[in-house]
């Protein structure tokens, strides 16, 4: 494994939020060491290599997109600078590469072949949301995205609030312009006494987490139109 490079696995912010507030140092100096990266979009990965303040100039640095457009078949070349020796950067556009994120395949591929894996602390909302909702930590579930189409939406919905009430709690996301639809579909389908955690803006100066039961979360509806956020249902 000597003569591999490292797969870092480099945490973003999650918004327009200080890189002092969520971005350890030690982020800020491994940088240094990769030259060539991986990443879900090249443009914001090159601003925000130029906002941890790079050294090297960006314009000589080698980056190529993993997406969801990216074929499995071409995973194994992604990986091909760290097997030539080379530092490799995974960045990701959901604040920690691997969680709701095609990266993960990136991962797997370098333990397969050998290739040492380090992922660096930095913000995941999904945590943040978790601890701070006071629902089960102990036993929890993310379920990604849940289906578009609102009935299936609810019935979904109607089984992970089952789960819940178990004791594990459920989590899951939404793209933020159909935050509202969720949740009219969460007050819809679940009880009035179901514990709902909705976390937005997590790290952000907006930042809002909250939980309460339905029946208070339809006489006090959240303001989260289009903004990022994590669900939360328990017990």
């Amino acid at each position: 494994m000597s003569n591999k490079g490292t797969l870092f696995l480099i945490p973003t912010t999650l918004g327009d939020s200080p890189l002092s507030k969520v971005i350890p140092e030690d982020v800020q100096q491994i940088v240094n060491s990769i030259d060539h990266y991986v990443v879900e979009d090249l443009r914001s990965a090159r601003r925000y290599l130029s906002k941890l303040g790079v050294r090297k100039p960006i314009n000589t640095l080698e980056f190529t997109a993993l997406n969801k457009r990216t074929q499995s078949e071409e995973i194994s070349e992604l990986l091909e600078p760290a097997l030539n020796g080379h530092n490799l950067g995974l960045m990701s556009e959901a604040g920690c590469p691997g969680i709701a994120d095609p990266g993960a395949e990136l991962v797997r591929e370098a333990h397969q072949k050998g290739v040492k894996v380090v992922p660096l602390v930095g913000p995941s909302s999904l945590l943040l949301a978790l601890i701070g909702s006071g629902l089960n930590g102990q036993e929890f579930t993310f379920n990604g995205y849940l289906p578009k189409d609102s009935k299936h939406r609810c019935q979904t919905l109607i089984r992970l609030e089952k789960l819940a009430l178990s004791g594990t709690t459920q989590m899951f996301i939404e793209t933020p312009y159909r935050n509202q639809q969720m949740f009219e579909d969460i007050v819809k389908a679940c009880a009035g006494n179901t514990l709902v955690c909705i976390a937005t803006d997590l790290t952000l100066q907006t930042e809002s987490l909250i939980t309460r039961p339905v029946s208070q979360w339809k006489k006090h509806p959240p303001a989260f139109k289009k903004r990022p956020t994590v669900f939360l249902l328990g017990r």
